[in-house]
């Protein structure tokens, strides 16, 4: 099944109706916004994952179209401590239901527990996972113990010549200090 589909250009309703899951394993470099967040690119690392859909009855109304987006990776972020490779874990297990508008979407989001996707006539199912990778990431990567100490570098060269040609602000009153 997968084989004919375009992930770039789907069409949900269809996919849904078919029942049909769609397993891909997608190049890390086709999605540029996730790879310039990575620390160095393999050419070779890439990101598995997996979309189900599914229609679900609705009462007085059209079917709802649902989509299941599963995606496992390990990528190299910068370590915020010694700024090298960390391997980071990320997962996404995640359930969204398609509305006809945008508008449909706003005024339903508050309420609906699920997130909300504007049905398109092809839609970027890529574009969707590339977005819930670079969520998914950590604000400050790091690890647990660094292979590598840290070193901190920045301006301690200039606060050391200031040091030596600057004399102290509470020298002054150290002077007074002293019995006459």
């Amino acid at each position: 099944m997968s084989k004919n589909l375009n992930a770039r250009r789907l069409n949900m309703q269809a996919l849904a109706a078919e029942g049909a899951a769609l397993v891909e394993i997608t190049p890390l470099p086709n999605m540029e916004r996730l790879a310039q967040e990575l620390h160095g690119l393999e050419p070779d690392s890439a990101i598995n994952w997996r979309a189900s859909a599914e229609l679900r009855p609705r009462s007085g109304a059209d079917d709802d179209v649902w989509l299941r987006l599963e995606a496992k990776a390990s990528l190299p972020l910068t370590c915020q401590r010694c700024m090298a490779a960390v391997a980071t874990a990320v997962e996404i297990d995640q359930w969204y239901r398609f509305v006809a508008t945008e508008d449909i979407a706003m005024a339903e989001d508050d309420q609906s527990e699920e997130d909300l996707l504007v049905m398109e006539p092809q839609f970027d199912l890529l574009a969707v996972l590339e977005d819930e990778l670079l969520m998914a990431l950590p604000l400050v990567p790091m690890h647990e113990t660094c292979p590598v100490s840290p070193v901190f570098s920045a301006g301690e060269a200039e606060l050391a010549s200031q040091e030596d040609a600057e004399p102290h602000p509470f020298a002054a009153l150290a002077q007074l200090k002293k019995p006459k």
